[in-house]
């Protein structure tokens, strides 16, 4: 294992290692209901600099193990490592994110009565990882006094329900994984994971929702049907898992390390923005990463500033020193508070918070498939499209889960479907610079009163080749605006960005009634969507006279 943290450590330009470590396999720990939950310590020789807390679902193997635990013992700090409940050898079933705050808490409790505790501790983790974080900070105690939270959604209703229409290609794909991943045979489980696209593809094409489902985890993952048959984010049912409180709670430093096309993207800048609201010192980076690209490609990174973090608030204070030392090897404080990826321009920039100060740039909708910057006159005809759940709009890249279609893509197809709206720009004469999130203002009309809206903004290059840049997705509901022949004003929010158009690229603009599988398709019928097999097809109008429908850009 030395011999691979070595390796791992030069591959991903992290400092050099200042201790060997020892590890204590198969803690037990009692929480209250009497069910044992195991872990991993993870001991260094010399002196210990603080205690880390890790707690997750998918084992404490490798790649966890290294970017969680030894990269850590190996400078320095006590790690446990721990499976949540019903994985991994801890009691129970398995029910996602429901039972982490208080399993969090007496986990805690078990740590503080230790006779190797060092008096306080830190955590750290991605994704999963970073949600049992933000089950800690709910009611956070005393002892904890740093926190990095990796692409860590606070609020699991908000991830899958948060446009109105379930994310059904990531949260089917993480439960059939997940469901599997305890599977005797390593080879077994690395062919599942290649042919997962061949297998998820008709469960995520069938209707309806939940039995589609149900066949392809057959009788496993049994959170998956919960999950469907709970469209309203206000129904008590999620309150377990929508954490908030946290955000107004926490008063200890946290780093957060998100990116530009992670799932969870909006959940990371909002946690950023209500930290630094409620007065918590706390740190932003964004990258050009996935999901799962946060460790494969960002991994050298997030783990050195990681290190950084936790140098500076938990081994300073455990320490009872000033973090840093004389020769440089020691944590750096941040030059910023804000680390980001500007993409397009293929550069990192400080800067002193997000979103940066910026000026509007408005674009018109035209009828004649232009983006201009005067609207179009009194008169101009509507632009219209048809939308069929039957044959839904594909998804092209974004921001998904599954790293093998998800991310920055080719989408150049995508406007020359029959089932959607575009609008281009003409070439830019100077690179255009857009920081903060993209706003689309739609004049919608629609003869189905229950229709879902997906916006994308791609960068088209001089040879007409379209990559996707931004997203916007919402589920309109009868009585809405917008939903109606006459149509309203759809205001769609599009994913935050730092991304720059350089001069001669154009801006496009394309407008749908879906993007499946990356949102379940909305049937039309307004049945619950668990069960709604029936589709119906819906004619749209886009109206444009006037500048009805805009593209507003926030330009540093």
């Amino acid at each position: 294992m030395r011999i691979v943290d070595r390796i791992a450590s030069r591959v991903l330009g992290l400092p050099p290692a200042t201790t060997r470590y020892t590890v204590e396999r198969g803690l037990r720990v009692p929480v209250r209901d009497g069910v044992e939950l195991v872990a991993d310590r993870y001991v260094p020789t010399g002196r210990v600099l603080g205690t880390l807390l890790v707690r997750g679902p998918y084992g404490r193997a490798f790649p966890f193990s290294f970017f969680f635990a030894t990269a850590f013992a190996a400078r320095g700090y006590q790690v446990v490592l721990q499976s949540v409940r019903g994985t991994y050898g801890s009691g129970d079933e398995f029910q996602p994110m429901f039972r982490e705050v208080d399993d969090g808490a007496d986990t805690v409790a078990w740590l503080r009565d230790q006779p190797w505790f060092t008096g306080t501790f830190g955590t750290v983790g991605l994704s999963y990882l970073g949600f049992t974080q933000w089950a800690m900070l709910a009611d956070p105690p005393p002892e904890l006094v740093a926190s990095v939270v990796l692409v860590g959604p606070h609020d699991f209703s908000r991830a899958t329900w948060g446009t109105g229409a379930f994310t059904v290609n990531d949260f089917l794909g993480w439960s059939d994984m997940v469901a599997h991943q305890e599977d005797p045979g390593r080879l077994r489980g690395m062919l599942r994971q290649l042919t997962a696209a061949r297998r998820l593809g008709p469960a995520l094409d069938a209707l309806p929702l939940g039995d589609a489902g149900e066949r392809l985890l057959a009788g496993r993952g049994r959170w998956y049907r919960d999950w469907v048959a709970h469209p309203d984010r206000t129904d008590p049912w999620w309150a377990p898992v929508q954490l908030d409180r946290a955000l107004t709670r926490a008063q200890v430093p946290v780093l957060l390390i998100g990116g530009w096309q992670d799932l969870f993207l909006e959940q990371t800048l909002d946690q950023y923005r209500r930290l630094r609201d409620a007065g918590a010192d706390v740190a932003l980076t964004v990258g050009p990463w996935t999901h799962v690209e946060t460790l494969s490609k960002g991994g050298g990174q997030i783990t050195r500033e990681s290190l950084d973090w936790l140098g500076e608030h938990l081994a300073g204070t455990a320490a009872g020193s000033a973090p840093g030392s004389a020769d440089g090897t020691g944590p750096r404080r941040r030059r910023a508070p804000v680390h980001v990826h500007v993409t397009g321009a293929g550069q990192w920039r400080d800067l002193p918070d997000w979103p940066p100060a910026t000026a509007d740039r408005t674009l018109f909708l035209a009828d004649d498939g232009r983006l201009a910057d005067t609207p179009a006159g009194p008169g101009t005809p509507a632009v219209t499209f048809r939308a069929d759940p039957a044959v839904p709009t594909p998804s092209i890249g974004g921001r998904l889960l599954d790293n093998r279609s998800g991310g920055y893509r080719d989408d150049t197809a995508l406007a020359a479907r029959d089932d959607v709206a575009g609008w281009l720009s003409d070439p830019l004469p100077a690179d255009l610079e857009v920081l903060g999130s993209p706003v689309v203002e739609l004049t919608h009309g629609t003869d189905v009163p229950h229709v879902d809206v997906a916006v994308r903004l791609s960068q088209v290059d001089a040879r007409g080749r379209s990559r996707n840049v931004s997203d916007g997705y919402v589920r309109l509901a009868p009585g809405e605006e917008g939903t109606t022949p006459d149509g309203g004003v759809v205001r769609l929010e599009l994913d935050p960005v730092a991304h720059l158009f350089p001069a001669g690229s154009r801006l496009r603009l394309v407008v749908a009634g879906s993007s499946h599988p990356h949102w379940a398709r909305n049937t039309g019928t307004g049945e619950p969507p668990e069960t709604a097999v029936r589709t119906v097809v819906s004619s749209r109008t886009v109206t444009v006279a006037d500048g009805a429908s805009r593209l507003v850009l926030p330009v540093g």
